[in-house]
Formats: structure tokens, sequence, C-alpha cells
């Protein structure tokens, strides 16, 4: 199945409380419960201004319909190629 990596503009979102961000993290699993077991979110990244997520979905359609339903930015939206790492260098 494809991953994906989101870029979300969101200014501010480096000094968002614990709190706040339960309430988004807990949106978004809310919408996945009822989009079904076919997209997965497996981590995010939160910086100052934005929210890098990586997901697994089928296609990237899938991606843009959970950004609508639980009313996320969905800036940029790329098919990751290839993973690497250090051991990728040996």
């Amino acid at each position: 199945m494809p991953r994906f990596v989101i870029e979300r503009d969101l200014p501010g979102a480096g000094n968002l409380s614990p709190e706040q961000l339960r309430g988004i993290s807990q949106t978004s699993c809310d919408v996945l419960r009822g989009m079904g077991p076919e997209i997965q979110w497996q981590q995010s990244y939160v910086t100052n201004d934005k929210i890098y997520c990586v997901y697994i979905a089928p296609n990237e359609d899938m991606i843009r319909e959970h950004a609508t339903k639980g009313g996320f930015p969905a800036n940029s939206i790329s098919k990751v190629a290839m993973v690497i790492d250090p051991t990728t260098a040996e």
C-alpha cells in the first residue's frame, strides 16, 4: 500500500498545547474510523508553522477526503517513492 507525506500549513503549530494536539488527533482518528481500514495514520511531526503527517492509503484522493472531512489543510501531498535510513549506506 502506498505511503504519503502530507504537509499541512498551520501557523503557530509549534505553540499548540497538548490538549489542542489531543483534540486534533482525536478528530483525525474519528474520521479515519469512519473511512475504514484502508487509510492509516502512522505519525506526524509538528514544527513551528506546519505539521507533516505520514499516512498509508490506496491513493491521494483518500488523503484529500480525510483532510476535507476532518477540516485539516492538505497543502501538499507527496507519494513516498523510497525510504532510506543509515543502513542504506551499508
